[in-house]
């Protein structure tokens, strides 16, 4: 199974949902790198679980750093982290031993384990292995930030209840990053609450669409075939649970439109060559062209739901009936956010070191 993503800043999960803890290894990060743990905590209470419109699973998401940090700065070696898992109950689980979840990895992970994996909870297939990714993702995103890379996503949509666009990058990214909630309009958080709580009440789930906008990576990063940014960035996008579907720029968008709307228009403006309009987001060629980048992602809604589902007893060779009980979220898009922005700052670090070398994540200097 493989369980690592990168070339020159790979990181490799490990654990499973009920398992003791679960944790990565981050290889290939820069020595000279300081560590904030307060905006790692930061980043995963925006991943945790709150309130009505969560999963009444409660973890505490300590991070313990076992090797490669040594007085809050990396000293260039592997980093290994673990977070522990406190509240897990596998007995939940037991009546699903033979029976697939619908829409969940139960069925194929059988397939490719032949029974052996680790079954409660989804195991290693589970959301709760997001966590380390966004503890390592904060880590490479604060490298980042000292380059002056920004990183934003709010919630575009949730059951038909849209957010407003983007308009001001560097006020809107700042914004969205210090909510729990992450929308540009108050006021349709709160109606996409209300969806949420409507899915709940009827033992059901919503999904959505997720916008993250990057400012800040110069042009010429990225490769012109198999090692796009579009491509590095939608290998680390879909190794989210839940995501089914990336589109950059106007994306699908571009089916209804002419090249003239499509094109994006050169200028030098402020000394500087841009597009007057983005509509590639950022990306051409499979190279930045150092405008925005922008792109969207699809979330599916939570598969695990109370209602009567259909499936089949993959031992007995029945079909059969289940409603999933347990600790589960009526809607994952607002925490799973806090795993875009992650896997996209991983993804980026990787691209700028394999463009200018391993150490260039510690440079402290604006690009």
């Amino acid at each position: 199974m493989k369980n690592t993503f990168g070339n020159n800043l790979t990181v490799t999960l490990f654990g499973e949902s009920h398992g003791p803890a679960v944790g990565c290894v981050i290889d290939g990060l820069a020595p000279g790198i300081k560590i904030d743990m307060e905006n790692v905590r930061h980043c995963l209470m925006q991943r945790a679980a709150r309130g009505d419109i969560s999963t009444p699973r409660q973890e505490v998401d300590e991070v313990e750093i076992l090797s490669g940090v040594k007085n809050l700065t990396t000293e260039g070696t592997p980093v290994c982290l673990i977070i522990k898992n406190t509240t897990k109950i596998s007995s939940a689980y037991s009546a699903l031993e033979n029976t697939p979840r619908p829409s969940h990895a139960d069925y194929t992970a059988e397939m490719k384990y032949h029974g052996y994996q680790d079954k409660a909870g989804g195991g290693h297939f589970s959301g709760r292995l997001t966590a380390p990714l966004v503890a390592a993702g904060a880590i490479v995103r604060q490298a980042l930030l000292a380059l002056g890379i920004k990183i934003g996503t709010h919630i575009k949509e949730l059951h038909g209840v849209a957010d407003r666009a983007f308009y001001d990058l560097p006020r809107d990214i700042d914004e969205i990053n210090e909510q729990s909630f992450p929308t540009l309009d108050k006021g349709k958080a709160e109606l996409m609450k209300k969806e949420i709580i409507k899915a709940k009440e009827a033992y059901d789930s919503v999904g959505g669409i997720l916008e993250t906008a990057i400012i800040g990576m110069p042009a010429g990063v990225g490769e012109p075939w198999f090692d796009t940014v579009e491509g590095i960035l939608s290998h680390a996008l879909f190794s989210i649970p839940a995501i089914k579907g990336v589109e950059f720029g106007d994306g699908f968008a571009f089916a209804d439109m002419t090249g003239s709307e499509a094109n994006d228009p050169y200028a030098y403006i402020d000394g500087k060559i841009v597009t007057t309009k983005n509509s590639n987001g950022g990306i051409l060629g499979g190279i930045t062209s150092g405008m925005p980048i922008l792109f969207k992602t699809v979330v599916k809604p939570t598969p695990s739901i109370s209602q009567p589902q259909n499936t089949v007893d993959i031992k007995a060779l029945t079909n059969t009936v289940i409603s999933v009980e347990g600790r589960h979220d009526p809607a994952i898009i607002h925490r799973a956010r806090a795993v875009v922005d992650a896997v996209t700052a991983l993804a980026l670090g990787d691209l700028l070191a394999t463009r200018y070398g391993t150490d260039f994540l510690a440079g402290g200097k604006t690009l």
